[in-house]
């Protein structure tokens, strides 16, 4: 496998990157990084770091970083959590309101121990902690409960304090959302068990409209609503298949849609496979609503699909034989 750190790649502009990944030669990774500046997103790092979780630390070949900002992916435990020698020395940041170095995530406990460290460090008003908490803990959960993968989530985020903003990133080199959600439905691509995982109301544990009482099929989509509407970048890439909800301009107005194909976004059925599930959001907190009220809107959508689509099942002709 191949991986290249380029200059930029944040989810703006994250398609060309994810485009020249190469998953060929499994058994070994080389990563490579542009030489004069490394400016990424979180999610990028988490993708990295996923990959080289699969391998033994001899079969992980880093080129040499020369880049100003190389000092950025020792603070962000990249080299660390692969066990890997750098020979990059550490300039200390102070952490605080910065960012949350890489980490791996295999259990519930893990995962209420992560937020509850996580939070205090980036000073959030308690609305703000409140939804990030959220997204952190559905992301991560949907990991442990579906992708079956022995690596555990591999999640890392950032603070940007001149945008106000928070962005996340997490990876695991599961089963895909193809396979989860093909337990219920019988989707052909990864881009359509995309499109169904980012409804409200569907899972792969069931067909029943509305999940569970254990799996409601509601996570993905509110992560997605709330993107949607503080007007931010949020990604979801799996198998072949890729999703990038688009920023809204300031002058249209906020709809939140049940179908993800019907809000402003790009998508790809045909990126380089990736054997999991990766999903980057970013979140500007200044534009974060009060997230009681936020999650109320968001609800009154999911009920209102899930209800229309019982409607449309309970029409269908049934035929007696």
């Amino acid at each position: 496998m191949k991986i290249h750190l380029p200059n930029s790649a944040f989810l703006g502009n994250i398609d060309p990157f994810l485009r020249g990944f190469d998953p060929s030669s499994p058994d070994c990774l080389e990563i490579t990084a542009n030489n004069k500046w490394i400016s990424v997103h979180p999610v990028v790092l988490s993708i990295i770091a996923a990959l080289g979780l699969t391998l033994k630390k001899e079969n992980i070949i880093c080129g040499k970083f020369e880049a100003k900002s190389k000092h950025y992916l020792v603070r962000m435990g990249l080299f660390k959590i692969l066990n890997i020698q750098s020979d990059i020395s550490l300039v200390e940041h102070e952490p605080a309101g910065r960012f949350i170095p890489i980490n791996q995530i295999w259990t519930s406990n893990e995962l209420t121990r992560f937020i509850e460290e996580m939070i205090p460090l980036l000073h959030l008003e308690p609305e703000q902690a409140k939804t990030i908490g959220y997204i952190v803990s559905e992301l991560v959960r949907n990991v442990i409960e579906h992708a079956a993968t022995k690596n555990g989530a591999i999640i890392c985020a950032q603070y940007y304090k001149k945008s106000n903003s928070i962005r996340i990133g997490i990876a695991d080199t599961g089963v895909g959302i193809k396979e989860t959600i093909n337990q219920s439905y019988n989707t052909k691509t990864d881009l359509e068990a995309i499109q169904l995982a980012l409804q409200p109301g569907i899972t792969g544990t069931t067909k029943r409209e509305g999940g569970t009482e254990q799996n409601a099929g509601a996570g993905l989509f509110f992560i997605k609503s709330i993107a949607s509407v503080n007007r931010d970048f949020f990604v979801v890439y799996s198998g072949n298949g890729f999703y990038k909800l688009l920023k809204k301009p300031p002058s249209a107005g906020i709809r939140l849609n049940a179908d993800p194909m019907r809000d402003r976004h790009s998508d790809d059925s045909h990126m380089p496979y990736w054997r999991g599930t990766i999903v980057g959001i970013d979140l500007s907190l200044g534009q974060t609503e009060e997230f009681s009220s936020l999650l109320n809107a968001i609800r009154k959508t999911y009920s209102t699909a899930v209800r229309e689509r019982k409607k449309a099942r309970y029409k269908k002709p049934r035929f007696i034989t």
